[in-house]
């Protein structure tokens, strides 16, 4: 089930200040913790056992924006190897292991991530919607000092289909709508990196924000995105009022 990181928070004491902005959506990977190489080196050390090993081409072309379910069992498909259940559940857990052995010293937030989740708590529910697993996201969240700012996490033990599926947005949706009763998707904000993750907030019928982090301009329009900038140090409170308001 979906947890509530907090009831209350010192986050979004206040009037909001702007009620057009009913909703703010933040991906993990990659918009607020720059770790996908943790993540990369992840995979291919569980693998690697298995004969199997995923260059960063590959990785950045099929697997990034898949949570870990979707990348081992597509790897060992395409690798003529089973994907059952088990299987897959113990490459998930030796996985979790070994990035957070290495996050413990190597986890890299991203400039005004911290920052950011404060002004837009301050103006609306936070919601984070990842295909991280939930201690990943909690635990950087505590590193941040930010972790009374979001309402509540969906993660990927959440969901049965990773993005670019929007079942993890939807459940997001379903959340804001529990706290706040109507919510207009499109008055809702996603903060995203990943082609993926554009397509998956786009079909709930959110409004994305997409951060240059991982792919470049023109592949982020392409999948959806209403708005893109280089980097979420270029983001802020007003940024995301504006863009509900559009």
């Amino acid at each position: 089930m979906f947890r509530s990181t907090a009831n209350t928070s010192t986050c979004d004491k206040g009037p909001m200040t702007a009620p057009a902005l009913e909703g703010v959506l933040f991906d993990f990977n990659g918009v607020l913790v720059d770790d996908e190489h943790l993540h990369f080196e992840g995979f291919n050390a569980v693998l690697a056992p298995l004969g199997i090993a995923l260059s960063m081409r590959e990785y950045e072309d099929v697997y990034l924006g898949f949570d870990d379910r979707g990348v081992f069992e597509t790897a060992l498909r395409a690798h003529q190897r089973a994907a059952d259940g088990d299987t897959v559940r113990a490459l998930i857990d030796a996985k979790a292991k070994v990035y957070a052995a290495r996050a413990a010293t190597e986890l890299k937030v991203f400039d005004n991530a911290a920052a950011l989740l404060r002004e837009a708590a301050a103006r609306a529910p936070v919601v984070i919607v990842s295909g991280a697993l939930r201690a990943e996201i909690e635990g950087a969240l505590a590193v941040m000092g930010a972790r009374d700012c979001v309402r509540a996490i969906v993660a990927a033990e959440d969901v049965s289909a990773c993005k670019p599926d929007p079942e993890g947005y939807v459940a997001g949706l379903a959340l804001l709508r529990a706290w706040a009763g109507r919510v207009e998707p499109a008055r809702c904000v996603v903060i995203e990196d990943s082609t993926a993750g554009v397509q998956a907030a786009r079909a709930a019928g959110l409004t994305v924000l997409a951060v240059a982090h991982s792919y470049g301009r023109e592949a982020l329009v392409a999948a959806g995105a209403h708005a893109v900038f280089e980097a979420l140090r270029d983001v802020h409170g007003a940024t995301l009022e504006a863009l509900a308001a559009r």
